[in-house]
């Protein structure tokens, strides 16, 4: 059978037995076409037919573990992204298995591959300076509020819409109950200007209030009320869109403020200030301890460069 018809029966196969989509079968021809193309194009070296060989195709699936792992070595040589490398490396290893189950082939010869790991993506973040403009920004008491609660709580943009009115700190309190993911609640301490811009927000709340009695009834419940959404709360859309406003004005590209940014910020800021991860960990709400570890390696690039650049030794000029 020819390799054209084996690569048809295997996505009919995906297609059949793992309902994958029609851009997931074309994005698996692709890539076994490639993969076909670039080792057949190799000195081939053919593998010894096995016992239950129903006729071999041609230069892929005959490909030896050698073949194989020529082609996945020259992925990086054609300058192709890891996550590209990856998928044609998952591609073929499907695609060998079906092989396999089916009797075609005696062997799998991506059985020795190692994917190419996930590059490691630092979050975004933003300067104290920065996050200062952006709250200077703020066009009234209750953008200032949410940017504060977004930073100075480290909060999810859908913890913070769906914060209850109750959530707020009563007098003397200086913390608020906020329930995460999974319904998970948490205590979230909240600092001086935070507390500041959530009585001013309170104090002007009642102004954004429906004033048709039924819509005012569902928006009465929520921290940050809204006269036009059907439920009576601010939308995540629209948290964004205050932060792209005050990004604008406060001169700050808005492509790099977003709810979750706000949230990095907070974290990364923390751990710079010499927080240790359980605390940050804690107050993110994180259930993972790896997920805060990210933060440390944000810190670790800031303070090299920052003795680097203002260590006395460090600009000490050489000989």
């Amino acid at each position: 059978m020819s390799d054209s018809a084996l690569i048809e029966a295997f996505l009919e196969m995906l297609s059949a037995e793992r309902g994958a989509r029609a851009n997931t079968l074309d994005a698996y021809a692709r890539d076994l076409d490639d993969a076909r193309t670039h080792i057949g194009s190799q000195k081939f070296t053919p593998t010894p037919a096995p016992p239950l060989s129903r006729g071999r195709g041609t230069a892929l699936a005959n490909a030896s573990a050698e073949d194989v792992e020529a082609y996945v070595r020259g992925l990086k040589a054609r300058g192709l992204s890891p996550a590209t490398a990856r998928r044609r490396i998952s591609a073929l290893r499907q695609f060998y298995r079906f092989l396999l189950q089916d009797n075609v082939r005696a062997d799998d010869p991506t059985s020795r591959l190692d994917a190419p790991r996930r590059a490691r993506s630092l979050p975004k973040t933003l300067s104290l300076a920065e996050i200062e403009a952006l709250i200077a920004a703020a066009e009234n008491a209750r953008d200032r509020a949410l940017i504060e609660l977004l930073y100075g709580a480290g909060l999810r943009v859908s913890e913070l819409v769906s914060l209850p009115l109750r959530a707020a700190p009563r007098p003397g309190q200086d913390h608020m109950i906020v329930e995460g993911k999974g319904g998970k609640e948490r205590l979230v301490a909240l600092g001086k200007p935070a507390l500041d811009a959530l009585a001013a927000h309170l104090g002007a709340r009642a102004a954004s209030l429906p004033k048709a009695e039924a819509q005012r009834e569902r928006a009465e419940r929520w921290l940050f009320p809204s006269a036009s959404a059907a439920d009576g709360k601010l939308t995540r859309r629209r948290v964004a869109q205050i932060l792209e406003t005050a990004a604008a004005k406060a001169g700050i590209d808005p492509a790099r403020v977003s709810p979750h940014v706000l949230r990095h910020a907070f974290a990364t800021h923390l751990v710079e200030g010499g927080a240790d991860l359980r605390t940050v960990q804690t107050l993110l709400g994180h259930a993972d301890i790896a997920t805060t570890q990210i933060y440390t390696h944000v810190a670790e690039g800031r303070l090299r460069t920052l003795v680097e650049t203002k260590h006395p030794l460090a600009k000490k000029p050489k000989g």
